[in-house]
């Protein structure tokens, strides 16, 4: 889409004309990308028990047999961040350590010897990495670092701009895209700062899913330099425009499947959860949002989630 076209599209969306057949191309059916392999996403994921006692520390979900998410119980912390693996040919990428006691290191184990033993490998290089560096996405950094496992050699990259821009080869910070390969996995790697100075989007090519951390999610945006924000959110938008998109996964699930219904904070048990998937539409339905605010914060509903500026 033309920069001027997509403006377009913005403003009338902000005044709720664009409902009137205004239809991006990008939302338009698009052609085949080539093979883009396929997951199952659970209809439901356990978030708290009612009897805690029962609940592991972790959900383990497959994707598929080359891709994980793992969910932190509310049992152990309210927060109930989710965690992704992806395995490459060469090396594995962990993206989020958990919250605090999450106690991530023995699943995380589980979940690697268990894919070892199915690809008749013995060894496996793990890189950790983040989506951002708030308290709630890095609680196990340290338990990782000292992992100790000889098959699972890891490989630490700090939730800072600078060494995220120094791993990923993002030279001008935050416009450049940057990558890794996994061995035959290429992942493009987005600075989207505005939620948290160090936040990055990840797209993975091989499954069209674009993890969106904190920044996109059924729940309560947090924006703390709304400038920031908006010009990720576009940044996202241009980026994915023309490419195939399964799924934006982000790391919570806040909101109800009730519209415009959250969970109020330090909820632990949430029987009637959002689906963590999103569509690449929420990526406009958020630039709406947030054309509309014309530079002053405030608080906007929508139905699967809120821009929820707050105090930097």
């Amino acid at each position: 889409m033309k920069k001027n076209a997509w403006r377009l599209w913005v403003a009338l969306a902000a005044t709720g004309l664009g409902l009137l057949g205004v239809v991006p191309r990008a939302l338009q059916a698009q052609p085949a990308q080539g093979a883009i392999r396929a997951g199952t996403l659970p209809p439901r994921w356990d978030t708290a028990g009612p009897r805690c006692a029962e609940m592991p520390e972790w959900q383990i979900h497959e994707y598929n047999p080359d891709l994980y998410i793992l969910r932190q119980s509310g049992c152990t912390d309210f927060e109930k961040p989710f965690v992704f693996l992806l395995f490459g040919g060469e090396r594995a990428l962990l993206l989020d350590t958990g919250s605090r006691r999450g106690n991530l290191a023995p699943t995380l184990q589980l979940v690697m010897h268990r894919w070892l033993s199915a690809n008749h490998r013995d060894h496996m290089p793990l890189i950790v990495a983040h989506t951002h560096s708030h308290s709630d996405h890095v609680a196990g950094d340290a338990q990782l670092q000292v992992l100790g496992d000889p098959d699972i050699p890891v490989t630490y990259v700090a939730p800072t701009v600078d060494a995220t821009k120094k791993f990923y080869g993002i030279a001008n910070w935050p416009e450049d895209v940057g990558t890794i390969d996994l061995g035959n996995r290429t992942l493009d790697v987005l600075a989207i700062p505005g939620h948290d100075i160090v936040s990055i989007a990840v797209y993975d090519r091989q499954t069209a899913i674009l993890f969106t951390g904190d920044s996109v999610y059924p729940g309560r945006l947090y924006i703390r330099d709304l400038a920031a924000f908006e010009k990720s959110n576009e940044r996202m938008l241009h980026f994915t425009e023309g490419k195939p998109v399964a799924h934006l996964l982000g790391n919570h699930i806040e909101e109800q499947r009730t519209p415009y219904t959250d969970y109020p904070v330090r909820t632990e048990y949430q029987p009637d959860e959002h689906e963590l998937a999103l569509s690449r539409g929420t990526l406009f339905e958020i630039q709406a949002g947030l054309a509309a605010m014309h530079g002053k914060p405030q608080r906007v509903a929508f139905r699967d989630f809120t821009l929820w500026p707050t105090d930097p």
